[in-house]
């Protein structure tokens, strides 16, 4: 059984001193400062051009000015993991009054850790939105970067043919980089509710909620065992292993669950992909207990309307994502809950039906494939030339158009040292730490388009 007082770690990597709640300064408190560090950090920066699912439209007017990239989205889950957070440690600190009285917990540290870790959720997700992540693992399987396979084990080859938005996110949250140990060295148990994961690529896939994808790259299950051992986070009994999830990772992923149910059917509503009536009925259906009827009648406009329900509809599924996290606290402290909050939820028929439309409407829509067909191309190309340029350093066997493309890419992606495997990921990460524009402007250049 896990323990909360060992879950809620203000630890970072690299620390020789324990560091205790009840020491902190309570105007800048260690939980915080993880939220402080994700924000100006690059790689989060990076998310203002990113697609979360629909593209930003050619036109801007008053209909088509604003879609949700990756930052907006990953700010909006942030707000909800806050909210969800605190309440969920109000209730805690209830049932368990030690961690307070003991140790100084509030429920403002719950709410800290999981809106940090909802910030960094998306951190590690590449260009052009879900397919992202697929056309890189496809280069690997079935496009040119198969050859490669040869070159590695299996373990190796899965962190690439299974490539993980999530897995490339606890790198750059964790990876050294400069001689900066631990990368944005945020607190252990920040970095444990990020992992919805926790187990390599080549563990067992189950019906799980933690082992529906994976969390960590092979390089990094040193410091991933480290992680989990210090929060007191147990294994199922298979091997290789698969961690049980740190409770509060199932808020932040509640919290993302609610933004994209909701938000993006909020998109499609405000592009008119979705018809207002149509649109207002699914939404009401989910918050009918609670509107204000005389106010909601005087909303003139359809924005006015639909932000009136997405903001009831959000605290409605928040409330509800508390009640069963804590009608189920024993269960997520032993590792036997198996399904996402959400799954549970008193919403849940309210919910497929938004979700049905939304993927309909919305997820297939043709601006959105026409996106992510492109997207396979473009990081397809880009991973070609680059992968080589990479194997053929490593070989010494650089030819001039090599030298060029690996000018165009930071040094630090390619080391003397460094294996083949080292490499193939490196160049992985870095085309998934590329803005939809800079991949763009990345692939016209290799392809002589910038030139015209």
């Amino acid at each position: 059984m896990m323990e909360w007082s060992s879950l809620l770690s203000l630890r970072r990597q690299g620390d020789t001193s324990e560091r205790l709640r009840k020491s902190q300064d309570e105007t800048r408190l260690g939980f915080e400062v993880d939220y402080d560090r994700i924000i100006f950090s690059h790689a989060f920066r990076s998310l203002q051009d990113k697609t979360q699912v629909i593209p930003m439209p050619n036109r801007i007017g008053a209909n088509t000015g604003f879609v949700h990239t990756r930052l907006t989205h990953s700010l909006e889950v942030s707000v909800v993991g806050r909210s969800l957070g605190r309440l969920a440690g109000k209730k805690i600190l209830e049932k368990h009054p030690d961690l307070h009285r003991e140790h100084g917990y509030r429920f403002g540290d719950f709410g800290a850790i999981v809106a940090a870790a909802a910030l960094a959720h998306d951190i590690g997700n590449p260009p052009f939105g879900h397919s992202g992540e697929k056309a890189i693992g496809a280069y690997f399987e079935s496009g040119i970067g198969a050859a490669y396979r040869t070159v590695l084990n299996e373990l190796e080859y899965a962190d690439l043919v299974r490539f993980e938005g999530n897995a490339n996110g606890f790198k750059i949250l964790t990876e050294t980089i400069n001689g900066v140990t631990g990368g944005l060295r945020l607190s252990y148990s920040t970095l444990g509710a990020f992992i919805k994961y926790p187990k390599g690529s080549s563990a067992k896939i189950s019906d799980h909620i933690a082992q529906k994808k994976f969390g960590f790259f092979q390089k990094d299950q040193g410091f991933f065992t480290e992680l989990f051992t210090q929060l007191g986070i147990g294994s199922f009994q298979e091997e290789p292993p698969s961690y049980f999830r740190h409770p509060l990772a199932f808020l932040v992923e509640a919290a993302d669950d609610i933004c994209y149910t909701i938000i993006d059917f909020e998109d499609g509503i405000n592009l008119g992909w979705i018809s207002e009536d149509y649109a207002l009925e699914y939404l009401i259906n989910l918050v009918r207990d609670r509107i204000n009827t005389k106010k909601y009648n005087q909303l003139q406009t359809s924005r006015d309307r639909v932000s009136y329900l997405r903001a009831l509809a959000i605290q409605t599924l928040i409330d509800d994502a508390v009640r069963i996290f804590m009608a189920n606290e024993d269960e997520i402290l032993n590792g036997s809950f198996s399904v996402s909050l959400m799954d549970k939820s008193a919403y849940k028929a309210q919910i497929k039906d938004i979700i049905d439309i939304s993927v309909r409407q919305i997820y297939k829509a043709p601006q959105v494939m026409e996106k992510e067909v492109a997207g396979y191309r473009i990081l397809g190309d880009i991973l070609d030339v680059l992968t080589k340029a990479l194997i053929n350093f490593k070989e010494h066997k650089l030819s001039n158009y090599d030298k060029l493309i690996l000018g165009l890419i930071p040094t630090a992606i390619y080391k003397e040292d460094a294996s083949h495997y080292e490499l193939l990921l490196q160049a992985s990460c870095f085309v998934a730490s590329l803005s939809d524009g800079a991949a763009v402007h990345l692939h016209e250049k290799i392809s002589g388009k910038e030139l015209h």
